[in-house]
């Protein structure tokens, strides 16, 4: 027998719920520099799969201690309301009383600074310094009296963490060292990591601007805004030559993508407020079709 559909606006259960708060959309962040360090990896022959492994597991648990504390703080600090355009939050639609984000959000990064651990018998104390630096960031990205989404850093954080940081520290901790390659290749994740951000921030900029949240697109405009996802993704692909030049012409593979690319450019410059939220999960799309390409490409 098929199963009788839900009642109109019944209450998803507890697993749905928390799967909602994890944003799985935005996983992908996490997921693609540590595959593309993995391939750098891989291609310079010190690729570890346990050591991957652990790496993209740390970096998933730092993803979703960030996300829940985000639904936590930016609820309790007034920027989600009942008027948000956004995908559902729990803590403000009421799915999950916020304490129990709050702990959830706690508990997570703590099993990550545990996972972390491990990482730091590996890599030492540069990777301790990483690690320590994540979890801050993953607090201070949404609360503290600084917090980093609210004051026009948010992209930074995401570049940063999302893409040269990942990236190098997941080669770090499986060949011992750097070289320029793994630092070209971070640079295009970061873009597309930060441009999933960027439409995130378009979206809300009239509301973010009531709540007092001065992100770029509130300090400058959406016109600015869109003017910085088109140069974040235009980056992306302007640095594929660059890497072919330094690894070969393989690593013009994610131009496959690229109509992917121009797609979500022209919902960028003519979608505003909920309509963007299609363009959201376009781009996590392009972010991960982008990094499973070049992780091929660099592994061949």
């Amino acid at each position: 027998m098929s199963a009788q559909p839900a009642a109109v606006g019944a209450k998803p259960g507890a697993l749905s719920c928390w799967l909602i708060a994890t944003r799985p959309r935005t996983l992908s962040a996490a997921v693609v520099p540590v595959l593309v360090g993995s391939a750098l990896a891989y291609r310079a022959g010190c690729f570890s799969l346990a050591v991957a492994i652990t790496t993209l597991v740390d970096a998933v648990l730092i993803q979703v201690g960030t996300n829940l504390a985000n639904d936590y703080y930016d609820f309790v600090g007034g920027a989600d309301t009942e008027v948000r355009l956004g995908p559902t939050r729990v803590t403000q639609a009421g799915l999950i009383a916020p304490r129990s984000v709050r702990n959830a959000a706690l508990a997570t990064l703590a099993v990550a600074a545990a996972v972390g651990c491990r990482l730091v018998e590996l890599g030492g104390w540069p990777i301790l310094a990483i690690g320590v630096a994540s979890l801050a960031a993953a607090l201070a990205y949404s609360a503290g009296p600084f917090p980093l989404a609210h004051n026009g850093l948010g992209e930074a954080f995401v570049f940063a963490f999302f893409g040269v940081i990942a990236v190098n520290g997941t080669v770090f901790l499986q060949c011992g060292g750097l070289w320029p390659a793994a630092i070209a290749s971070s640079i295009p994740v970061g873009c597309l990591a930060t441009a999933i951000l960027v439409v995130n921030n378009l979206r809300d900029v009239e509301t973010d601007r009531a709540a007092g949240k001065r992100t770029l697109a509130v300090r400058f405009g959406a016109r600015f805004a869109r003017a910085e996802y088109v140069t974040l993704v235009a980056g992306a692909f302007l640095a594929l030559p660059v890497m072919a030049m330094l690894g070969g012409a393989r690593l013009l593979l994610p131009f496959c993508s690229l109509p992917m690319a121009v797609r979500q450019n022209s919902a960028v410059l003519r979608r505003s407020g909920a309509a963007l939220n299609q363009t959201l999960a376009g781009t996590a799309a392009l972010h991960m079709g982008y990094g499973l390409l070049l992780a091929l490409a660099i592994a061949l």
